[in-house]
């Protein structure tokens, strides 16, 4: 070896000894990083935005003994209401799960939720809607378009101010009788993006992906009845039964007995004046009421393609089953004490809400929100399995947001 060329060596082990130091230092410093850089970070994950000085000497003071205390101190931030959980909630609410839409009902509602610490699985079947006060004197609620919603954010009305965003019965605002109603799913924003055209398996799929962190191929299970799969699904596609037996039938088998339970409603909007359906309303078959397609209360998407496979499944009414508590997906983890099956969309909301899946989801989602990235240890692992238990049996999201922030104030 040249004299250069030693020189050369020497410099490039030097070099990466010192980039080595560098990165150690850098970790010991996250690692060691005072109560102050901490509680800065909790309020910048949460919030945004930075804290202002009296704020950040109240959360640090509380590091040392009630790092958890110290969230909730950030979570009094409006930025937390008004953008952290406005972009955390907007993706659920259209197929393209965009953070990038106006503020809606849906997320509005799931704001107020957390904002009041109710329990989050309710947003899944109860007779609740948030809305502007009437004292804003926004806009009124319709069921025809997102205008009350649209001011509200233009106007940048404050999300976090109880007297602003208020909690009322959802039936009061969109015609639905209360037993009918189901949290966001029968919100107007979630039938538009979910209930437009279609066979309202859109629904289905996207609060499974929505709310439990799983999409349909996930949960394929081809060896369970298809006593239930509809007329418009082809037995034999291509003219080979092979393809349904292997790959339709593990998606079918378990959604067109669940999706069944919203056979009575239907999103309506003019498709030549209004294709994207901004003006258009959820609409609801009461007791009484019947599609003049199908002779019941039955909107008449459920017998699309009827000539299909005509021995398929007539779906008769709003009456559901969950055949995924049997086989390979009992791993989602079902609430025993439920009966499994039902009628309409609220007790479907309340199968889903109360899964072990639906808690697990909730915490993943927070802890990437907070955290900038996905869990990837044994130890992140087990922090989202207790955050789970706790949240599985208080609903509190909140919760969820104070303890992944501590766990990650440190990173």
């Amino acid at each position: 070896m040249t004299a250069r060329n030693r020189i050369r060596s020497l410099l490039c082990k030097a070099c990466s000894t010192a980039v080595l130091i560098a990165l150690v230092s850098g970790q010991v410093s996250l690692v060691q990083a005072g109560p102050r850089e901490q509680a800065k970070r909790i309020h910048d994950r949460i919030a945004g935005v930075p804290p202002s000085e009296s704020v950040l000497d109240s959360m640090t003071s509380m590091i040392p003994s009630n790092p958890e205390g110290a969230a909730f101190i950030a979570m009094n931030d409006p930025a937390f209401y008004n953008v952290t959980l406005k972009n955390f909630a907007a993706p659920w609410t259209n197929e393209a799960m965009s953070k990038f839409v106006p503020l809606n009902d849906y997320i509005a509602t799931v704001i107020g939720v957390v904002r009041d610490e109710a329990d989050f699985r309710t947003i899944l079947y109860e007779d609740v809607l948030y809305v502007g006060a009437p004292d804003l004197n926004a806009p009124n609620y319709s069921t025809n378009d997102n205008e009350h919603y649209e001011w509200l954010e233009t106007q940048a009305i404050d999300l976090s101010n109880k007297d602003h965003l208020i909690r009322q019965p959802q039936s009061n605002y969109n015609g639905l009788p209360s037993s009918a109603t189901a949290g966001v799913i029968t919100s107007r924003a979630s039938a538009r993006a979910f209930f437009s055209a279609g066979t309202n398996r859109a629904m289905f799929r996207f609060t499974l992906i929505n709310h439990m962190c799983n999409d349909l191929e996930q949960v394929a299970d081809v060896t369970l009845p298809t006593d239930r799969i509809r007329q418009d699904v082809s037995r034999s596609p291509g003219g080979d039964s092979r393809v349904f037996l292997n790959n339709c039938v593990g998606c079918h088998t378990g959604m067109d007995p669940m999706t069944q339970a919203f056979a009575y409603y239907d999103y309506e909007y003019n498709q030549n004046t209004d294709p994207e359906g901004e003006s258009g309303r959820l609409v609801y078959n009461a007791v009484g009421e019947t599609d003049p397609e199908t002779g019941t209360r039955v909107k008449a998407k459920y017998h699309i393609n009827s000539a299909t496979f005509e021995q398929g499944y007539v779906t008769p009414d709003d009456s559901w089953v969950n055949y995924w508590r049997q086989g390979a997906n009992r791993r989602l983890g079902w609430d025993e004490s439920m009966p499994g099956s039902g009628k309409g969309a609220k007790s479907l909301g309340k199968e889903f809400a109360y899964s072990d899946a639906f808690a697990e989801c909730q915490v993943k989602k927070v802890f990437e929100n907070v955290c900038l990235r996905p869990p990837s240890s044994s130890a992140d692992s087990s922090k989202i399995s207790s955050m789970a238990a706790g949240f599985a049996s208080q609903g509190n999201l909140k919760q969820v947001f104070a303890e992944s922030a501590v766990y990650c104030m440190g990173e």
